[in-house]
């Protein structure tokens, strides 16, 4: 168990597909601790692998304080209600930065346990934008992808700032 850096942006590890799991055991398990790990110390709401350099499948989930750490093992979207929703995010690996995302209000999501359990699952509101979020990372799309490209430059530019400061 450990907490790993964070890839930072603009690294291009966060713009790059994620590999499935296929091996589902003590691997998994420790990657999963150090997931948890990180995302305890950076106090973030969601961290898919990647944000540590680890190009794999796996994402950690706490909506809050407190609250149960959940683990999702290849997560997929089955479906998306054709209802928007929008939600502040940002990301652990531009921090200090934040914008409003629109996004589907509710989703199915199939995924895997850490033991290899097929499931599903909806979420809808918060829960829903985190779980896209974070999904999103794991296909290579970087959530100010899904900016109009006026915010997207601007959040750049204030990052480059931000970087230097």
């Amino acid at each position: 168990m450990a907490v790993r850096p964070l890839v930072m942006f603009p690294d291009p590890r966060l713009r790059q597909a994620a590999e499935p799991i296929g091996d589902f055991g003590p691997d998994l398990a420790a990657l999963a601790r150090d997931l948890a790990d990180t995302l305890a110390a950076v106090a973030a709401i969601g961290l898919a692998a990647p944000h540590i350099g680890v190009l794999r499948r796996v994402v950690v989930v706490r909506l809050e304080p407190g609250a149960e750490t959940r683990f999702f093992v290849n997560p997929a979207i089955a479906w998306a209600a054709p209802e928007i929703a929008s939600h502040p995010e940002g990301s652990v690996s531009m921090p200090g930065l934040r914008e409003t995302v629109a996004r589907p209000a509710r989703v199915r999501i199939a995924f895997r346990t850490l033991d290899g359990e097929a499931r599903e699952e909806e979420a809808e509101g918060f829960a829903a934008a985190v779980l896209q979020h974070e999904i999103d990372q794991l296909d290579g799309i970087f959530w100010i992808d899904r900016l109009s490209r006026l915010k997207r430059d601007r959040l750049v530019k204030r990052h480059g700032k931000l970087a230097r400061a």
